[in-house]
């Protein structure tokens, strides 16, 4: 039996992304204060800019541009694993955090990779 979405808050990607972004803002908390207008502020953004470009898609009530704010929440989601590679690379994001956000970005990946396929079949 599938459950009816009444709300952007009943999808569960987008609950993860939510869960992603709150993770994220943690995570900054600790990097330095020289980073405050780089890293530290660019990674949160696009981490809330996934689950917003969801919601925001969602909020459309047209299919066409549901996928395309799902395609902006894809870009986002990229961009914000390019920042927290950045962040490890130059050691400011310790192994484990990185680890754990990383493999939350591909489970984000995957659906909504999943979900823009099946509004795709519906048209």
């Amino acid at each position: 039996m599938r459950q009816t979405i009444s709300s952007y808050k009943d999808l569960k990607v987008w609950q993860q992304a939510i869960e992603l972004a709150v993770e994220c803002y943690r995570c900054t908390e600790s990097f330095p204060k020289s980073e405050a207008y780089g890293l530290t502020a660019q990674i949160p953004r696009a981490a809330a800019s996934v689950a917003a470009n969801i919601a925001e898609g969602h909020g459309r009530d047209n299919t066409g541009s549901f996928v395309q704010f799902l395609r902006i929440a894809q870009g986002s989601l990229k961009e914000l694993e390019t920042h927290m590679i950045i962040a490890w690379r130059v050691d400011i994001l310790p192994q484990q955090p990185f680890q754990s956000l990383m493999e939350q970005c591909d489970e984000i990946g995957r659906m909504m990779r999943a979900l823009i396929r099946s509004l795709q079949e519906k048209t």
